[in-house]
C-alpha cells in the first residue's frame, strides 16, 4: 500500500472504507448491484485535534461511522472518506 500524502486538519480523520461483503453467511454470492456500502473503515490519517481536545482515534483503528458521514474522495485509484471525529460512532 502506498503512503497517502494527506494530513487532515483539526479534528478531521481520513478513512479507507472496508470492501463490501460479496458473500452471505450461508455462502450465497451477492451481485454488485445489491451490495451495500460498508459503514466500517480503517483510519489512515488524523489531524491534530481541536484546541484542548486531543483526538480519540489513531491511525490503524477500525471504526464504525454513520451512513451519510464524511466526504468521499478518490486518491491514487482508491476511495477514501474524510470526516470529523464526531461522525465516528465507535472503535471496533
Amino acid at each position: 500500500m502506498s503512503k497517502i500524502n494527506i494530513k487532515p486538519l483539526a479534528d478531521r480523520v481520513l478513512i479507507k472504507p472496508l470492501p463490501a461483503e460479496t458473500k452471505t453467511a450461508s455462502g450465497l454470492f451477492i451481485p454488485d448491484s445489491a451490495q451495500e456500502k460498508q459503514h466500517e473503515g480503517t483510519v489512515i490519517a488524523v489531524g491534530n485535534g481541536k484546541k484542548d481536545e486531543p483526538l480519540t482515534v489513531k491511525v490503524g483503528d477500525t471504526v464504525l461511522y454513520g451512513k451519510y458521514s464524511g466526504s468521499e474522495l478518490k486518491l491514487e485509484g482508491s476511495e477514501y472518506l474524510i470526516m470529523r471525529e464526531e461522525d465516528i460512532m465507535a472503535i471496533i
